[in-house]
């Protein structure tokens, strides 16, 4: 396993700094892997994370664990929360793993020489024993892990805008397979319509 300081480096080289939120995500990737008996950074996919926010707290989670979003090991759930679950996609077994409330407070009691908030909780979170800054919980995944992982090669094209979809995304709707697009899970709205890569081109050299 990386030791903390070399893990600390690598994510403060993707922001050109080191903040608590990197520290944190670091930290919190490793109590949950260690929690579930795995070796990180993993080289095979074994773990899945699932991160509860974006941003600094994700990449370090990233740094820490070995997962990524390339290697379909690293999941998004924006609920805003500095949070994530681990996942042992061999045993099915799953964790979750969150800072205490306090963490804020008991980072200037060891890091008495920072009188600022932000470098009290950069050097505390880095030295504080584990169990006083996170807690583990073991949970139960409300969607199998089969489903979240689905199964490499499987494509079907949506019935309605024809486009591909691929790791068993598709939604089965009166008979018919679509995209969640168009089934009404959507996250956008068209509002012209299509044109063409040449078009659009000659739109942004015009």
């Amino acid at each position: 396993m990386t030791n903390l300081q070399t893990l600390l480096e690598i994510s403060a080289s993707r922001h050109t700094h080191l903040c608590p939120r990197q520290v944190i995500g670091v930290r919190l990737g490793l109590a949950g892997a260690e929690a579930l008996g795995i070796d990180v950074p993993q080289k095979k996919k074994q773990l899945l994370t699932i991160v509860e926010s974006d941003g600094c707290f994700a990449d370090g989670v990233d740094v820490a664990t070995g997962c990524t979003v390339g290697h379909r090991t690293l999941r998004v759930e924006d609920y805003g929360k500095i949070a994530a679950t681990f996942i042992d996609t061999k045993s099915g077994r799953a964790v979750r793993v969150a800072p205490h409330l306090d963490v804020r407070q008991k980072a200037y009691e060891y890091a008495p020489h920072q009188k600022k908030r932000y470098f009290a909780q950069l050097d505390g979170y880095q030295v504080m024993p584990i169990e006083e800054l996170v807690f583990i919980e073991e949970v139960q995944l409300n969607t199998p892990i089969s489903e979240i992982v689905s199964r490499a090669g499987v494509r079907v094209n949506c019935e309605i805008c024809g486009e591909e979809i691929i790791n068993e995304r598709e939604v089965c709707q009166d008979d018919r397979m679509l995209c969640k697009g168009c089934c009404g899970s959507a996250y956008y709205q068209i509002v012209e319509p299509a044109l063409s890569t040449q078009t659009w081109m000659s739109l942004i050299n015009a």
